[in-house]
């Protein structure tokens, strides 16, 4: 539903005041509100989706409707209003629409414990005032606008619970190839590592006694290696680097060096520390 305020383009609220006000407590640009209109009394009127979307396709200079105000026979009952539309909003339907209600109740409720107050604004000259803010009145009375239950209000919900069942999304079969991404058997950043590892060549064994004297000259400048370290510098498969490691080092498996590699105390050349 929408709502719409008589004789007004928008809404707002606030309590009245005098005849001006200062934009800071509107939070709007324009420096002066015009609060001369603040006591007259309007309605608010709570509209159906459909009723609101003829209206805003219609030229303000058209008649959108007509309202009646019938008196109740009781002196204390509420008079009954009703609103019938007129042909320019009828007929002011785009293509797939189906015909609106043209009779409409408007049933009243009285607003209690609240100011609401309508607000208008008017553009203006850029260089002296921008916008220009009023006050249209004050709200008196609320009214939800409800359609008369005829064909064509049966027929409008009857569209309207059928689009609501539709699933958003729909099985569609496809007439020509479509652009996208696909799975793929292996990612670029795979094929740049094996392409850098067959460059590189595979790692054939060398003679023991070469890889012992690369293992040495490497242990003289560190004590700790970890297996990569080793792998790197004498350029041998993992499997054959552990098993010539396991014959000249101890693997460390407590800290400060865990899992890394150190040569048997028989074939150091340093010294160990001792307490003195």
């Amino acid at each position: 539903m929408s709502q719409v305020a008589a004789s007004s383009s928008s809404q707002g609220s606030g309590a009245p005041g005098p005849s001006t006000a200062s934009s800071s407590q509107s939070g709007h640009s324009s420096s002066k509100v015009d609060l001369s209109l603040v006591n007259r009394g309007i309605w608010l009127v709570k509209v159906p989706k459909y009723l609101a979307e003829r209206w805003a396709r219609i030229p303000g200079n058209v008649e959108a409707g007509k309202l009646k105000i019938y008196k109740s026979n009781s002196g204390g009952g509420k008079p009954k209003v009703t609103l019938s539309l007129s042909e320019a909003t009828i007929c002011a339907k785009e293509a797939g629409d189906d015909d609106i209600p043209k009779e409409h109740d408007l049933i009243a409720t009285a607003v209690t414990n609240q100011t609401m107050v309508a607000f208008d604004v008017e553009s203006g000259a850029q260089d002296e005032d921008p916008e220009k803010l009023s006050v249209l009145g004050k709200v008196h009375q609320k009214l939800e606008c409800r359609p008369v239950y005829d064909t064509n209000y049966m027929q409008l919900k009857k569209t309207a619970i059928h689009k609501a069942s539709q699933p958003t999304r729909q099985v569609k079969q496809l007439d020509r190839v479509v652009q996208s991404y696909k799975p793929v058997s292996d990612h670029k950043n795979n094929k740049e590592y094996e392409e850098r590892k067959k460059a590189e060549g595979k790692k054939a064994r060398d003679d023991k006694e070469k890889v012992l004297e690369m293992l040495f000259s490497a242990f003289e400048k560190h004590q700790y290696y970890n297996v990569k370290d080793l792998v790197r510098i004498t350029n041998q498969p993992v499997g054959y680097l552990k098993e010539v490691l396991k014959e000249v080092c101890n693997y460390c498996v407590k800290n400060p060096h865990k899992n890394m590699w150190e040569l048997k105390p028989e074939y150091r050349h340093y010294k160990m520390e001792t307490d003195d």
